[in-house]
């Protein structure tokens, strides 16, 4: 099998896990290789999981997030690479509050791009994925690294930018994660009724912002992973101080989520081959002649 290879570019340890990391596991197994390069540390991320809300935690967050980073990527099979930014957290309050001196989201665009530019020549990926212009969500890493990976795959294939990075290689292919869908959340949520119990989503349907239904419209592409949900879970798992295996996220039964929505989903944003949509594969018109 021709070796075809993919960078998953995110903002903080834990997205990877929670955002294609199903379509990232079939690729490997399918016998591709897999890079995940994380922009931050992750160090101002909150304790979600109350197990480890712990003094010995909060003091070594840092630390920790690297651990959870790698056995995260161990059992996804992806290799890693951390691009070592400061994690600029998300600010709260009305009006809200600066960020934090030295953090991602204020490193001039310039520094980070050249970095990234680096790991795409060194490892020559066909496809990159990353956020859309909205981050996901408006975290402001996530816009960051949004601006980051566009400006590092046009950058990437221009011999006259970064000429010291080694040398230039054109992403064939870009694409924006596309996880947080209403029509999804629904039809599980419709399971749960039908066993007479509420569901996991009420809150986020009943708080639905109508904004996200847009991204329903902007998805080109349905990867069949649903064999590959059970290893998500367990690489998300493995970010502890972020998710409670107890909680919301893991209440739907695998089984279902297998049966009526085996994908993940995402948007062509950028392409230097011809595409036909809508696809079922990220590597969808990628020849190889090297």
């Amino acid at each position: 099998m021709t070796e075809l290879r993919l960078m998953a570019v995110h903002a903080h340890p834990d997205d990877e896990s929670s955002k294609g990391a199903a379509t990232l596991a079939r690729y490997v197994d399918e016998g591709h290789r897999v890079l995940v390069v994380t922009l931050t540390g992750g160090e101002r991320g909150d304790i979600l999981n109350p197990a480890m809300d712990l003094p010995e935690v909060h003091g070594r967050m840092c630390d920790i997030r690297r651990d959870e980073m790698a056995k995260a990527a161990e059992i996804l099979g992806v290799e890693h690479h951390w691009l070592g930014y400061v994690d600029s957290g998300l600010p709260e309050g009305d009006p809200l509050p600066p960020l934090p001196e030295g953090c991602f989201a204020l490193v001039p665009l310039e520094q980070p791009v050249a970095e990234l530019v680096k790991v795409i020549r060194e490892f020559r990926p066909h496809v990159m994925t990353t956020y859309d212009e909205n981050g996901g969500y408006p975290h402001p890493d996530h816009i960051r690294c949004h601006q980051v990976s566009v400006a590092a795959y046009e950058a990437a294939a221009d011999h006259r930018l970064h000429p010291d990075t080694g040398e230039p290689w054109a992403v064939s292919k870009l694409y924006y994660n596309h996880g947080f869908l209403r029509q999804r959340m629904q039809m599980l949520q419709d399971e749960f009724a039908k066993i007479g119990q509420e569901g996991p989503f009420a809150r986020w349907l009943k708080h639905w912002d109508p904004e996200f239904d847009t991204l329903a419209g902007r998805v080109t592409t349905r990867v069949p992973c649903g064999d590959y949900f059970s290893r998500r879970d367990e690489a998300l798992k493995a970010h502890a101080t972020q998710i409670d295996p107890d909680g919301w996220f893991f209440a739907t039964p695998i089984e279902w989520q297998q049966r009526l929505w085996p994908t993940e989903e995402f948007e062509l944003a950028r392409s230097r081959v011809a595409a036909e949509l809508p696809e079922d594969d990220l590597f969808a018109g990628i020849e190889i002649f090297e």
